[in-house]
């Protein structure tokens, strides 16, 4: 399974070409995609969203918030920040979803290569 951030999702969602955008692009047809919950609320608060993508999008597999989530979130963001590095919440809680399922995620947004640094997050495109 594999997962996906916001910027990655918009850019395949305009058809951008990329290299992560192509990834996501076959992980759909594979059926590997799992959508974290924030990266679903991030794309779905779009108010110019097409409801049916919007429906495509929430009908995908959610990951699961699991216990001492919330904890483990803000310490990995408190990590990439004393280092002085950006670190936006959705950003950390999308890292930290990822981090906890062992999952891969597909991203254009370099931002998350802190994030990567600071914790085990395995980073597809970056």
């Amino acid at each position: 399974m594999i997962a996906a951030d916001t910027s990655t999702w918009i850019a395949f969602l305009q058809g951008e070409p990329g290299e992560d955008t192509e990834l996501l692009d076959q992980a759909l047809a594979d059926k590997q995609v799992v959508m974290a919950p924030v990266v679903l609320t991030e794309l779905l608060s779009d108010p110019k969203l097409n409801p049916d993508v919007g429906h495509t999008l929430a009908t995908l597999p959610l990951v699961e918030v699991r216990d001492g989530f919330w904890s483990r979130a803000s310490a990995l963001r408190a990590e990439v920040l004393r280092k002085r590095r950006k670190a936006r919440l959705g950003d950390a809680l999308i890292a930290q979803f990822c981090v906890d399922h062992k999952m891969p995620l597909i991203t254009r947004d370099r931002d998350f290569r802190a994030f990567a640094e600071a914790a085990d997050l395995d980073l597809v495109v970056g």
